[in-house]
């Protein structure tokens, strides 16, 4: 059923931006298909050294593309035309990596030399050396030293899990800050999807047949004219007739939901 209803909603936000280009559309598009840039940023990331979370936003930056470059009555599925994008961004970030965030390479010298005095004069002091023991021990200024440790320290992403407000029974971090639309979007997806149904059980017995096998179901073309008792390319022509119908038949319903 969750399935289901999910693809019916994907169907029906595809066809509303690719009929009127908005950015609530497409960012609720955005917000559909997390999961398949989730699971191929889990995968890239264990084939190389960048965090998992860089691959992720980045990846959505592909998503967008495939969502503003697909086209429903094309008879595709989307997951399968979406991951080139998604797959071929984060390469690319990948492959001009190098350039994007650089830090002189003195301040990088620096650094490793600081933890070398630092580790001595922990040994020596018995405690942790404090910035200007180890400034003056570089023989460097107390400033140079700690832009350079922050330089260092601001190339790691921030995690969700820091804390940005503590108190004495609680504390806040910066996930807990990030709405979580998932949930009200849930509420409204039901009605939607009865919405779209009474479209689709407005269609011809084969359009309709058609559009659930390919769209809702993601089965070959092949497959889905065995299915239904037709040629392949008869499939094609019943999927370009009900998604042009489904369009006619949801656009004042898509207006009205753009207008609110």
């Amino acid at each position: 059923m969750a399935t289901s209803l999910v693809s019916f909603r994907r169907m029906e936000l595809l066809m509303a931006y690719y009929q009127n280009p908005s950015v609530e559309v497409r960012n609720q598009l955005v917000r559909l298909n997390a999961g398949l840039v989730r699971k191929i940023a889990h995968r890239i990331s264990y084939q190389c050294v960048e965090p998992y979370e860089d691959l992720e936003q980045i990846g959505y930056i592909g998503l967008i593309r495939a969502i503003e470059r697909f086209d429903p009555a094309q008879n595709r599925a989307f997951s399968s035309f979406a991951v080139p994008y998604i797959r071929g961004e984060m390469l690319h970030f990948l492959r001009d990596k190098g350039s994007v965030i650089k830090i002189p390479r003195r301040w990088q010298e620096l650094q490793q030399e600081g933890r070398r005095v630092s580790r001595d004069l922990a040994t020596t002091l018995g405690r942790f050396p404090k910035d200007a023991e180890i400034a003056q021990a570089l023989k460097v200024s107390l400033q140079e030293w700690q832009e350079s440790k922050l330089a260092t320290q601001n190339r790691a992403p921030l995690s969700l899990d820091a804390t940005i407000n503590q108190s004495v029974d609680s504390q806040l971090t910066l996930g807990e800050m990030i709405p979580d639309t998932h949930h009200e979007a849930l509420r409204h997806w039901e009605e939607e999807r009865k919405e779209l149904q009474g479209a689709m059980n407005q269609l011809e017995e084969k359009a309709r047949a058609a559009l659930e096998s390919v769209v809702l179901r993601e089965l070959p073309r092949r497959e889905a004219a065995a299915q239904i008792g037709v040629r392949p390319m008869t499939v094609t022509r019943h999927l370009h007739r009900g998604v042009q119908e489904l369009v006619t038949l949801l656009q004042p319903q898509t207006a009205e939901q753009l207008a609110s």
